[in-house]
């Protein structure tokens, strides 16, 4: 963990989730009937409840297009879901333009090439140990835990941590 990391961290008002390899272990699983399943880990949730409580908005940008997504979104409260995006930096910068946050005010973690473009423009970005080495390379956290194994979980305690927000959080499940 570098200060340069925590200080970005710190003006994250919007952070957004790749899914495959970072929410999900990133296996892509088929059923008999060719269906896709997923498995989420329930860490990364509370995780991302915590940032919403905290007042961080958050979404989703996907290059594959899920109905598992899409139910693990709305259960998570997560109202920015953008499937079936492969032109991920158009996907960021309209959504950014929506919602009127700017770029350096964003996070992004992403594991892979196509996520390079919306990486290289947050003001903070991260990867996990498992994601491919050029991204690994240019973002500004790595998390220890692997994609779908905690890593989300451990980015938004992450900026929690930075913004001095952490024990403000958990203090609602102390009392």
């Amino acid at each position: 963990m570098t200060l340069a990391a925590l200080k970005k961290a710190a003006q994250v008002k919007l952070m957004i989730f790749d899914v495959d390899g970072i929410l999900t272990d990133g296996c892509l699983h088929f059923g008999p009937e060719g269906e896709m399943m997923k498995t989420f880990n329930v860490l990364d949730g509370q995780g991302i409840k915590l940032l919403q409580q905290a007042g961080i908005i958050t979404a989703i940008i996907s290059a594959r297009q899920s109905a598992t997504v899409a139910k693990r979104a709305k259960d998570l409260g997560i109202t920015h879901l953008m499937q079936g995006i492969h032109d991920k930096k158009s996907a960021f910068l309209e959504l950014s333009a929506i919602l009127a946050i700017a770029p350096e005010h964003c996070g992004f973690i992403g594991d892979d090439v196509i996520d390079l473009p919306v990486l290289s423009r947050v003001g903070f970005s991260a990867s996990v140990p498992n994601g491919h080495a050029e991204v690994r390379s240019r973002v500004h956290y790595v998390t220890v835990a692997r994609g779908g194994n905690g890593a989300a979980r451990e980015v938004c305690d992450f900026i929690l941590q930075a913004q001095g927000k952490y024990d403000q959080v958990l203090a609602t499940f102390l009392t």
